[in-house]
Formats: structure tokens, sequence, C-alpha cells
């Protein structure tokens, strides 16, 4: 009998969806899911604790520990194999702590998938699963490459049960898997393995719910899905479908779709009548097209549009092509498919190929993230060790011995050590904003105040942080309370389909000098300038300021992907030309440096 398990929780948690429903109403969709007769339900992966940990309003795990103390579904998570929920390899360290944290907090099911689908990068998470009690559930991404992909992830397939599988997960991120493929791919994965297989899939016009059938027909057992107004507006699987037609076919789910439904009502009367990106026609026409996720078509016209470039985003999209058939036709699963994009953006609104190149797109091609389906393209490897010498690769992922020390104070238990050892800043930002919710010191209440008005207005400052809802007013026996929720800044690529990583340029242009010496840095490459590493931080320098060779001057955006300019020459800095969160490209002028011969004593 085939089981279905529901993604809605995670879909409603992530961008683009992330604050849609106040975490009461996504609690209380749990809470009708759990009713239904799921196998699992699949509530937190990258796309949660990312846009948790930036929205800064509440910690990841707490929302895993509210679902769990309201349900007894078993509960599941989506990690990215050495990524886990970034997007980049951690260390085995962390990888073990988090995956106890996870158990810990009421996670029982781990959905693991190497981006790479080189399978040798899931043997310390799957062995982490193991030895926390969870089921392994190892998953296969299908990406359509040069030639068709079953043999290999037949391949990767068999490596499978000896790294303590329990379920071999078939992945289709982009919805390229037709129903016959499916079913050739489920039937014979199921006979390598020796394991249950189940089916997750996207896609629009119908492609996806009629592979999901065919694969039960090959014998999946288990198939991903998501309540109606989402699969509609994500291109997923319903859950109300999928669970109408396998029983008219024989496979009885034993779901009670009438559960759907009062979950579906919930999440309309949140999400409203705005169109959910990437849910335009034109956008899910151009993703079936050239076999991309759509949300990583969508986000690559947000960032189009915000260079007056609207018009290019096929030429982008072919660029995309070429740059995964030069970088060894890895998957397009997060974060690989977003490495691609932004490599492939860069190309098209630079008009020339390589010649600035992301910290994560070199990184794969000299292999940091694992080995490529195919051989990295000889010139694409050349040029990219002339631009950055394998020498000057990262150093070894951060541990959370690392970071211990600057979280003394902060860190008040192990998976908040890790949130910090994972996400920096942002998490350390997190923590603070919820201390800072939790202590008498920051409670605006005047002294002659009485408690219960106090509270009142502590009710009223949690509603705005944790929902949705703009600026709440009351009035009551001569008292007016006013609390509205601060504009966060808009970055101009707003539609989140990879989490946001911290990079250096890999190849800075050279600091010219004007003919009264001083000295010009122009932009190494078409992005969006920020001239500090957060909302509310402080600016990197100001005019007026000194800086010293290697110093950082801002961080220029492309994709989502941050990455570091910084200033070779020790000087004071003369003047800024370009406004906090604005679109530059290649070559403009953004900062004016007059030199120093001797640095200044300290």
């Amino acid at each position: 009998m085939a089981k279905l398990v529901d993604t809605t929780i995670r879909l409603l948690s992530q961008e683009p969806l992330a604050g849609a429903l106040p975490t009461a109403e996504v609690l209380h969709v749990a809470e009708i899911l759990d009713q239904a007769g799921f196998a699992c339900l699949e509530v937190s992966g990258g796309g949660v604790f990312d846009a948790t940990v930036r929205r800064r309003v509440e910690s990841p795990w707490e929302r895993i520990r509210g679902i769990k103390s309201r349900v007894s579904t078993p509960l599941g998570i989506a990690l990215r194999g050495r990524f886990l929920v970034g997007s980049r390899p951690v260390s085995g360290d962390i990888v073990s702590r988090f995956v106890s944290c996870a158990a810990e907090n009421g996670i029982e099911v781990f959905r693991l998938h190497d981006p790479l689908n080189d399978v040798s990068n899931l043997r310390e998470a799957g062995a982490a699963i193991t030895n926390a009690g969870g089921a392994f559930h190892a998953g296969l991404v299908y990406s359509p490459g040069r030639t068709g992909e079953t043999d290999t992830l037949v391949e990767q397939a068999r490596k499978l049960p000896e790294l303590g599988a329990t379920r071999v997960i078939v992945n289709d991120p982009t919805g390229a898997l037709v129903p016959h493929r499916a079913q050739e791919l489920v039937a014979r994965i199921r006979e390598a393995s020796e394991l249950p297989v189940g089916f997750y899939v996207q896609g629009a016009s119908g492609v996806g719910l009629a592979s999901a059938l065919a694969a039960v027909e090959a014998g999946a057992d288990l198939v991903a899905t998501a309540v109606y107004p989402l699969a509609l507006a994500l291109h997923r699987v319903s859950g109300e479908s999928v669970a109408e037609s396998l029983d008219g076919l024989g496979h009885s789910t034993g779901l009670d779709a009438a559960k759907l439904w009062d979950a579906a009502d919930v999440i309309d009367e949140h999400i409203g009548d705005e169109p959910v990106a990437p849910v335009a026609p034109r956008i899910a026409v151009r993703a079936a097209e050239y076999d991309l996720p759509a949300g990583l078509v969508a986000a690559l016209e947000v960032h189009l549009r915000a260079h007056a470039a609207a018009d290019r985003l096929l030429e982008v999209l072919e660029e995309v092509g070429r740059v995964r058939a030069e970088a060894g036709w890895p998957p397009l699963a997060a974060p690989i498919g977003q490495i691609l994009a932004s490599q492939a953006l860069l190309h098209v609104l630079e008009a020339r190929r390589y010649g600035t190149v992301i910290d994560e797109f070199r990184e794969l091609v000299q292999g940091g993230y694992g080995v490529t389906p195919e051989p990295i393209d000889a010139t694409v490897e050349r040029a990219v060790e002339l631009l950055a010498p394998r020498s000057l690769l990262a150093d070894d992922p951060v541990t959370t011995e690392d970071v211990r020390e600057q979280a003394e104070g902060l860190a008040a238990s192990e998976e908040e050590l890790v949130l910090i050892a994972m996400f920096g800043t942002d998490a350390e930002e997190l923590l603070r904003m919820i201390r800072a919710r939790h202590s008498r010191d920051t409670v605006l209440i005047a002294e002659d105040a009485d408690a219960e008005r106090g509270e009142r207005i502590r009710e009223l400052v949690k509603i705005v942080q944790e929902s949705g809802v703009g600026e709440i007013e009351i009035e009551d026996e001569g008292m007016r309370v006013s609390v509205r929720r601060a504009d966060e800044p808009v970055l101009a690529a707003a539609v989140g389909v990879a989490p946001v990583v911290d990079a250096d340029v890999a190849n800075s242009t050279a600091e010219p000098r004007g003919a009264d010496g001083v000295v010009r840095i122009e932009s190494p490459m078409v992005g969006v300038f920020y001239r500090s590493s957060n909302p509310g931080a402080p600016a990197f320098v100001d005019v007026g300021d000194t800086v010293v060779p290697g110093q950082t001057l801002c961080v220029l955006e492309a994709m989502k992907l941050f990455n570091e300019l910084k200033v070779e020459t020790a000087g004071t800095v003369r003047s800024i030309h370009v406004e906090n969160a604005q679109p530059v490209e290649f070559g403009q002028l953004l900062f004016e440096i007059d030199p120093i011969l001797v640095p200044p004593a300290v």
C-alpha cells in the first residue's frame, strides 16, 4: 500500500512563503494534517533554516519543537548531504551534532541527498542518523544531462545499503522525469538496491502527478505531496489528487482527503489572491522548456529586472545549460543549481565568459563539493585555476569548537552553538533578538504603568514579530498603543531558491590610479552594492576612514551570493560613489582612495 508524505509545513516555512502564515496558524495546519493519515510530515530543511535565521523571529529548532508537541505523525527533515541545511559543506563534527539536535527535537525521518549524487558524501551524515535512531532516506537527484541518467543513478543506488540507508528516494527537482522514465528508474533502483523506493517530484502541467502514479505502479511505496494551494503555486503534486487517483487505481493510501481541504482553507485565508513566485505561466513554461527548477528561473528574472535586462532571460537560461555542461553536468538541486545560474548570469551581464568566477563555482570545479557526474571541461578547469589557484581554496570547514569561544554568553545550548557555526553572524543576530525579546530591560513600559497593561503591550509586540501583520493599534481606558513592524531593506534578488553565502571575489580588478594619484576602486562584477554585511550593521568603511590592504570595502551580491570586495592599497577613503543596495555594472566606479606611502603608526 502506497503511503504519502506531506511537505506543506516545510513549504510554508521557507521562501517565498516564509512569514505568510503566523506561527500559530502553521501549528494549526500541522494539527489538521496530523489527522489525515500521512506516513510523515516533512517540516524542515535548508530553505526553512535559512529563512528562519534571516527573518530573526524565532529559532528553527523552536518551530520543530512546537510542531512536535502538537502532532503524533513522524516528523521529517530534508538535508543536502555534507551541506546539511546550508550552501557550503560542513565538518563532520557539525554533521553529527546537527543530526543529534534534530533527533532530540523530534525529527524521526531524515531525507538526505548529495547535490552531486556523490553518495560517498552521505557516509558521515548517514552514520549520524543511524546512531541517533532515525530513518535514513537516501536521495538520488534526477536531472537530465548529456545522456540518460538511469544507469548512473542505478549504480549509485547499489552503494546505499552499505551506508545504512533504509529507503531510496528518487528526487526530481525540475519535473523532467516523464512517466515512462519514472517507471523504469523506480523499478531498476528498487531491484539494484533491494530497498523500498520513495518519489519526490516538482513540475507543472500535470507531469508530476502522472510520473508519481507511474512510479507507484513500478513499486514506489512513498510519494511526497503538498496541499492543493501550495501544489498549484509552487509546482508540487497535490495530496488530494494523488490520494484520489491512487485509490481509483487500487492503491489505497488510507488518506483522509477531507482533512487536506480543511488545511487548504486555512492556508488560502493567509496567502490571499496575489500570485506566488514562480507561479507566472511564462516562468513555468521556460522552466519546463529548459529543464530547470521554476524557482531558479524566477530568481534569475528578478535579478535581470534589477539590472533593466529582463529581455535577456532566454540568453541566461541557455548559458546555464552551457555552464552546466562545462562543469561536468551536475544535478540542479540546491545549492548547485544556484551556483551554476549565478555564474551564467555574470557571463551574460558582463558580456564575457569566465572573466569573473564566483568562489562557489571555483570550489565546484576544483572538487571542493565532491565528484561531478562527468569530467570538468579542461579549458574551464584551466581558466579557473589561473584565476584562483587551488592554494587559495578555503580552509577546512569550521567546527563547533572554532566558534565556542565567540559564542560564549550567547549560545545557551548545543543547538544554538550549531546554528552559530553554520550561519555565523546571522545566527548571532537571531539569538540576540530572542534574548532581547525576553529581557526585562527591553520592555518599553512606563515606570508607572501597571503590570496588566505591560503584559498586553508585550503580547502586541509578540504578535507583530511572529506574524505578517504590519501594524496593530488598540485604545483602552485612555491608553492608546500602536506597534508597527520596522520595514526591512528589500534586496534586489528577493526570491529565495538557495541560501545566501559569504564569499570573496575570486578575481578582483586592478586598482587604477588617476593623474592625481587617487586610487579608483571599480566593480569587478555585475551585482548589487551593499555597504555592510547585514541590515542594521555598521558600514565597512565611511568617507575619511583609513584602510589597509586586505580590508573589506563592501559586498557585491549576485543571485544571493555575497562577495567581499577588498582594498589592495593603504590609504584614506576620499569618496563613495554608489548608494547602499543599488545595482552596479562591471567596471563602475565604487570608491576613490587617497593612497598613503607609510602606514599610520598604531
